[in-house]
């Protein structure tokens, strides 16, 4: 991209830069990507001290963003971009804490050195199978699913979103959580313990 076209984009304000996202201009989301993944991912650095899952999670943001940039119901862009990173660090602190967690129950149930990477192995089969389990929901309530319990968008937003009445979204929720209660009560039972411990 040459340097006139750069500058072309740098003078956009936040609207038009916007408009041109959701049309598909790679232009406009490397200008979107200039202009906040720094501070993004200062926010991150700053709560996480960690270099590398700042930048995890500035990259899946922004990976994110392309992917449902025509889609996306996004009215303020520094609004959408930080409220999103929040959320992620979030998600990112409590995987942490269930990962430690876990890992300390296994100590205090007795589980020896020998069975830790099996453990560790479980744990990550355990989080495999609820990725597939969302993935396998039918596409409907995997977007409400993964709107409200990823996103962390009211019942109200969401139906704004996807065009439901908030009685369908909760419809969607409620299902949805059955589902993978089903598919995955092997790994309820096993976190169970864990649930104690951390309380």
């Amino acid at each position: 991209m040459n340097s006139s076209f750069v500058r072309l984009y740098a003078s956009y304000p936040e609207g038009a830069l916007l408009d041109a996202l959701r049309a598909g201009d790679e232009g406009a989301f490397a200008e979107v990507y200039k202009r906040y993944s720094f501070r993004l991912f200062t926010v991150a650095y700053q709560k996480l001290k960690s270099r590398e899952a700042a930048e995890e999670l500035v990259q899946d943001l922004f990976e994110n963003l392309w992917t449902r940039r025509a889609t996306a119901h996004i009215e303020q862009l520094d609004h959408y971009l930080f409220s999103a990173i929040k959320y992620r660090i979030i998600n990112y602190i409590k995987t942490q804490k269930l990962r430690t967690g876990y890992q300390l129950y296994l100590q205090v149930s007795g589980a020896d050195q020998h069975t830790e990477t099996e453990d560790t192995l479980a744990l990550n089969d355990l989080t495999a199978a609820l990725l597939a389990g969302v993935q396998g929901l039918p596409e409907k309530s995997r977007e409400v699913f993964q709107l409200s319990r990823l996103e962390h968008y009211s019942v109200s937003e969401i139906s704004v979103r996807v065009n439901l009445s908030e009685k369908t979204v909760e419809y969607h929720l409620t299902k949805s959580l059955k589902l993978l209660r089903r598919y995955l009560r092997d790994f309820l039972i096993s976190v169970l313990p864990l649930l104690f411990l951390l309380k």
